[in-house]
């Protein structure tokens, strides 16, 4: 447990690095690109209505949609199981959920970068009508007549003025807590632990063939890459949708391998449910000689069955159980209580 002056108390196992502008960046880790916080300090205060907010279903249009229903703990707030995000009404997205880790160091959002601020994301997903499907202003009506939010806006900004850019910054203020650092692969470059030989086998694989893209220690380079997949049925062309530039076809953002074993179904359309599956991909599926791929991908990649399983033995490590079970990161418990004068128990 590490307490900040002024930043929110959170239950967070890795050693930190006191002098980073961003206080929860782990020790041996980049900065932040971006100083997203200097005007957003992260308070418990700000972190706890962030959190409210990020399970609230009455933030969509059928008031049971909330961002945590897309963004799942147990998943690493990724969409657990679903190929598709499902939004109001069940309506189908068209891309698979990624995870929301260590967004602190990412520069822009989306699988198609459409978003490059981390306080203005919220409104995509709050707007869309296959994910939230609501009104801004049908959201701040809402948390203003809500006396609970009225005291936790007042406790989190010194006032009970509620507007669209005190509740974005909260939500900030929690997703940019989601702080993943504490893996097995973690504990061994702190000393704590050592890997097997399996494990150990499966590091140099992923250094030797991985680590262009997923680079240590976020593991992923935050760039935009065609991998070698092809137009699905939604014509989804990634980032060429929002540089219009025919180079960016079928671009998609490299995501984090962290917490890889529970973020399933993979890549931006969640059309692979396996991480055997994904290693096919990039070692039998793509084929090299396409002009449009990323160049690191022509050169084919060759695995043995041991060296699959070696490899898949890593990407495990990567897994932090402390992150996905951290209860200041669930939605908080309701006490219910059991009315003594329900129908039933009448005399």
């Amino acid at each position: 447990m590490i307490s900040l002056v002024g930043w929110a108390t959170v239950e967070f196992h890795a050693p930190v690095d006191s002098n980073n502008p961003f206080p929860l960046t782990p020790k041996g880790w980049p900065k932040p690109p971006r100083n997203n916080f200097k005007n957003n300090p992260i308070t418990e205060d700000g972190f706890q209505l962030g959190r409210k907010l990020f399970y609230d279903g009455n933030l969509s249009s059928s008031g049971d949609i909330s961002c945590g229903s897309c963004h799942q703990q147990q998943a690493a707030f990724a969409n657990y199981d679903h190929h598709l995000s499902h939004g109001v009404n069940d309506a189908l997205t068209t891309r698979n959920a990624p995870a929301l880790i260590n967004v602190a160091w990412m520069k822009t959002l989306h699988w198609d970068g459409a978003i490059n601020h981390i306080e203005a994301q919220p409104l995509a997903p709050m707007t869309n009508p296959k994910e939230m499907g609501q009104k801004l202003e049908n959201v701040m009506q809402y948390l203003r007549n809500d006396t609970s939010y009225q005291r936790l806006f007042k406790d989190a900004f010194g006032d009970t003025t509620i507007n669209s850019q005190r509740m974005l910054r909260a939500l900030t203020q929690f997703v940019g807590s989601l702080v993943s650092s504490n893996s097995r692969y973690d504990k061994m470059k702190r000393g704590e632990v050592e890997f097997t030989s399996y494990e150990s086998n499966g590091y140099q694989l992923y250094r030797q063939h991985c680590a262009s893209c997923h680079q240590e220690p976020l593991f992923t380079d935050n760039s935009f890459r065609n991998n070698g997949q092809h137009l699905n049925k939604f014509n989804d062309v990634g980032l060429y949708g929002i540089t219009q530039n025919r180079e960016d076809s079928l671009k998609f953002k490299v995501p984090t391998l962290r917490n890889i074993q529970l973020s399933f179904p993979y890549m931006h359309d969640g059309h692979i449910y396996s991480l055997f599956q994904v290693i096919d991909h990039y070692t039998q599926k793509i084929d090299t000689s396409r002009k449009d791929i990323d160049p690191i991908l022509t050169r084919k990649i060759s695995l043995t069955n041991r060296e699959r399983s070696e490899l898949v033995y890593f990407l495990y490590t990567l897994t932090d159980s402390s992150f996905v079970k951290n209860p200041r990161f669930a939605p908080e418990k309701k006490t219910i209580v059991k009315n003594p004068h329900h129908a039933y128990d009448r005399n």
